[in-house]
């Protein structure tokens, strides 16, 4: 009987849920068909909006250029990529209006731009408008401890919105790797969207990263231990993985900076059509004119490392290889040995990661062997490339970074094993050596202690094939390919 009790309720309460299905559906359709109403009213509203700002005081339209960079005053090759852009597109286009989102409300436009030329030695020939954001803070990674790349990239949509109301542009360049303000841009605001990916916000050596349970600045050794947690976030970066592709589907150009972050994003984005390689531009010319010479230092040998102070550039293990060449006395005395750590600080998160670094030299007792400089000027940094014998890189699946700058100064490249350094920068050239490629702490102490045991005149014919080499990297090269990649936007 109560079986047959419960069998009845059973019944009873699919028979309820029917009965809400269609009605359900109805109110779920009309509110789509009210979204998509509301969307394109405001499309409609921001397009008239666009005529106006675009109108000239002469009364001709002209075409306003956007690029979305939130950091646009750090000092990184990201930074370098963008003001190279920028000068290109007026060299071509000298009748646009150039806009730049940025989150640097610190500052103002005119000390951003002196910024750049200190840093890079690049000035802008026509004037650029600077649109700034005051929601930066939420695509700051301390915001979210957890679910940290969802939470930016629904963080950058908002910001995009923010940046949107502000300008409408004819032509949108996201340079900074905020696929998530692609569609935006493009369906609500109507505009011609490119992209410029220094590094996938996802990618397949991620998710193989959780898959293999392997601890990495972005998989925690707490859900490593755990079976369960591993699998739920692998989920969480395939789900993840999948929307990605979608948004950065909807750029009308993609360029990328490597071969390893194509292969990325053909995988993900799948828009191989209009997806094409640009080296980013590299002040080859300016460390071409450092003479090559055997390098010294009063006395010994100096160690550069140059890139800016996040997680993924992994500066600890640089400290700990060189620890390990001093405390294995691999090399001559250590008064002889210098290593100089040199950045950008973006945020109180960066300059506490440098605190951390002192303090990981002082546990190793390495701290009056190691100086770190920070946000330096572009001659200082010059100073030191001169100087160094060794430039250090170990940033696994870096896509591009200073590694090329130091080839050029002259330095003996030793970079990670990995990305862009494998697939495209230390590569043979005429089948001479241009560098050297390590992985653990054990690997990177023993190539610096081969590199210092070289005789000078190797050491000098691997700079030349260096040297050799970099020339596609150039400013100029970047130019040409770039405006060769976005000219469909400007059809």
């Amino acid at each position: 009987m109560a079986a047959g009790e419960r069998s009845w309720c059973l019944c009873k309460l699919l028979r309820f849920f029917y009965s809400l299905f269609f009605p359900g559906l109805i109110v779920c359709g009309t509110l789509c068909v009210c979204l998509v109403i509301v969307l394109w009213g405001i499309r409609l509203l921001l397009q008239r909006k666009k005529k106006l700002v675009s109108t000239s005081k002469n009364g001709k339209n002209q075409m306003v250029i956007a690029f979305f960079h939130p950091y646009c005053n750090a000092g990184g090759g990201g930074e370098r990529v963008l003001w190279c852009a920028l000068r290109a597109l007026q060299k071509k286009y000298p009748e646009a209006v150039y806009v730049v989102y940025t989150g640097d409300v610190n500052v103002n436009g005119q000390q951003i731009l002196e910024g750049a030329f200190r840093r890079f030695n690049i000035r802008l020939i026509h004037p650029v408008q600077f649109v700034f954001l005051r929601k930066r803070y939420l695509v700051e990674d301390s915001l979210y401890p957890h679910f940290t790349l969802l939470g930016q990239s629904l963080g950058s949509i908002f910001l995009g919105w923010e940046a949107l109301m502000q300008c409408v542009p004819d032509v949108y360049i996201d340079s900074m790797g905020y696929a998530f303000t692609l569609p935006l841009f493009k369906y609500i605001g109507g505009c011609q969207v490119g992209s410029y990916v220094h590094y996938p916000t996802i990618s397949t050596d991620m998710l193989s990263v959780v898959k293999n349970q392997n601890i990495g600045f972005n998989n925690a050794a707490f859900i490593t231990r755990n079976p369960f947690l591993s699998k739920v976030k692998l989920i969480y970066y395939y789900l993840f993985a999948f929307i990605y592709g979608l948004v950065g589907s909807c750029s009308d150009v993609v360029m990328v900076n490597s071969s390893w972050t194509l292969n990325h994003i053909l995988s993900l984005w799948k828009v191989g059509n209009c997806t094409n390689i640009v080296y980013p531009p590299c002040d080859v010319q300016t460390f071409l004119d450092i003479p090559l010479h055997e390098k010294k230092m009063t006395p010994g040998h100096l160690l550069v490392s140059v890139g800016q102070f996040r997680p993924e550039k992994n500066h600890p293990l640089q400290i700990r290889a060189f620890a390990k060449l001093l405390n294995k006395k691999m090399v001559e005395s250590p008064p002889s040995l210098k290593l100089v750590l040199i950045g950008g600080c973006r945020n109180k998160d960066d300059e506490l990661r440098v605190n951390q670094l002192r303090r990981l030299s002082e546990d190793l007792g390495v701290q009056e062997y190691v100086e770190f400089k920070i946000n330096i000027p572009f001659d200082e940094l010059k100073n030191y490339l001169s100087e160094a014998t060794i430039g250090l890189h170990t940033m696994w699946n870096e896509h591009f970074g200073i590694v090329v700058e130091c080839m050029a100064a002259g330095t003996i490249i030793l970079a990670h094993n990995s990305g862009g350094p494998k697939l495209d920068i230390v590569v043979p050239h005429e089948g001479d050596i241009t560098g050297f490629l390590a992985e653990s702490e054990e690997d990177y102490a023993e190539t610096i202690a081969h590199i210092l045991s070289m005789s000078a005149e190797k050491r000098l014919q691997i700079r030349k094939s260096a040297r050799a080499s970099v020339s596609r990297f150039s400013d100029q090269e970047f130019e040409v390919t770039f405006l060769s990649s976005v000219e469909k936007l400007f059809k």
